[in-house]
């Protein structure tokens, strides 16, 4: 605010400590700059309606869905009494009307003419509207959705105080996990300042280090009751953890938002439960069974081993190592004396031929033929060896010859001499 700006409502010209404004002209000022902002629409939650018998004014309270935020509401009390939708504390409402600044009281009100309310058929499209921004923003993408633990130390429990989805997550998870810890944040789960608190209690939950996953759990309920679980706020407060999030709004056929943006939907508080604890009955028995089969499965090894060490030790081979040394030492054995046999045979045929041979020459020799009666005349010349007589021409009268008969020889001279044709 310029200390030089001039004052329509009569103030000084100059704003200084030496000279300061009062406060009607303050007032006036803030009157006037509220007042430029003309007529709007303005949506939010009735929180508070008070109607006095008598008076011309009633008052309300209008909320922000989102956040913890309200503005004062004055209007005729016929608007609230012929409304064509009765309005109820926690009403969805659209008011047509303009700001007041009351500079009596230094309050701003909103001054309405007309208040419409939002039908359930309107909230749904707007919903509809709002989960088709966040699909293609992506927030509904599988391949964000993160896995949950199988066994975490701590859950983080965002409930309405002492309701029955707090008592069923509870009993169902201790009764599965006896030693399952759980940090409960109790909060609105309906009406104008839930959104608000469980998005507080979403961040509180999620900068706590021993949480390692949060279920968001709310009974059923009808469509106005689960509004603040589609609000965009909280889906996008949902998609920024860093924590795994459950959602186990309602029932079965319960589909708010953040259902789709959570990482994991369940269909109830119960299965809420189910989901992010294990069974330790179950997982005792799946234990057992498992040392069971790998205890089976380990006796089945070592006698298939057995049995396989039993059919290699009983083969010949291993059965009497030195059963194929002593084979081959008869086989050696037996061709041994087949090769002497066969060398006996052998020689023994070469004797018989010898024998044979010695035979024809014996029985071709001189000997023989001596022993038949005849007879080797030799012719004796003195100072050389005798020489056999071959014909009567080497012979004269006079010859000395030597004649070997069988047992000997006899020594003649030759008398005289005949040839083959002579005698007769």
């Amino acid at each position: 605010m310029s200390s030089a700006q001039p004052s329509r409502a009569g103030a000084p010209t100059s704003n200084s400590p030496e000279h300061p404004w009062p406060v009607r002209s303050v007032a006036t000022k803030v009157s006037q700059w509220i007042d430029r902002l003309g007529s709007i629409w303005v949506e939010g939650q009735i929180t508070q309606i008070n109607v006095r018998p008598g008076t011309r004014t009633a008052f309300l309270v209008l909320r922000d869905t989102s956040v913890d935020m309200s503005l004062s509401v004055t209007c005729s009390p016929a608007l609230i009494r012929d409304s064509p939708v009765p309005l109820t504390e926690g009403s969805r409402v659209v008011m047509f009307g303009k700001l007041a600044f009351y500079t009596g009281r230094g309050t701003v009100s909103l001054r309405v003419t007309e208040i419409r309310a939002v039908g359930i058929g309107e909230l749904l499209a707007r919903i509809e509207r709002l989960r088709a921004l966040l699909a293609a923003e992506g927030l509904f993408d599988p391949r964000l959705k993160r896995p949950l633990p199988f066994l975490p130390r701590t859950v983080g429990l965002i409930t309405g105080r002492a309701s029955a989805a707090e008592r069923d997550v509870l009993s169902v998870a201790g009764k599965r996990w006896p030693a399952v810890r759980f940090e409960i944040r109790n909060t609105a789960v309906q009406g104008p300042t839930a959104t608000a608190q469980i998005v507080a209690a979403l961040a509180e939950l999620d900068a706590d280090p021993a949480v390692e996953v949060i279920v968001l759990a709310r009974g059923g309920g009808s469509v106005e009751d689960l509004l603040p679980f589609s609000d965009e706020t909280l889906c996008r407060a949902i998609a920024a953890c860093t924590t795994p999030v459950v959602s186990a709004i309602g029932h079965e056929p319960d589909n708010p938002l953040c259902d789709h943006v959570a990482d994991v939907r369940a269909a109830t508080p119960t299965d809420a439960a189910k989901r992010v604890v294990p069974d330790a009955v179950a997982e005792q028995a799946l234990v057992a069974e498992f040392r069971a089969r790998g205890a089976a499965a380990l006796r089945n090894w070592v006698a298939r081993e057995a049995r396989s060490l039993a059919d290699l030790r009983s083969r010949p081979v291993l059965a009497d190592p030195l059963a194929a040394v002593d084979r081959r030492a008869e086989e050696i054995t037996r061709l041994r004396e087949a090769g002497r046999r066969d060398v006996t045979r052998l020689v023994a045929g070469q004797v018989t031929v010898v024998e044979h041979l010695a035979a024809r020459l014996t029985t071709l020799g001189p000997a023989a033929t001596l022993a038949r009666g005849y007879a080797v005349v030799q012719k004796v010349v003195p100072g050389s060896d005798p020489e056999v007589l071959r014909s009567v021409e080497d012979a004269p009268p006079g010859t000395q010859l030597r004649v070997r008969v069988a047992d000997g020889a006899v020594v003649a001279a030759v008398m005289g001499r005949e040839k083959s044709g002579d005698a007769k």
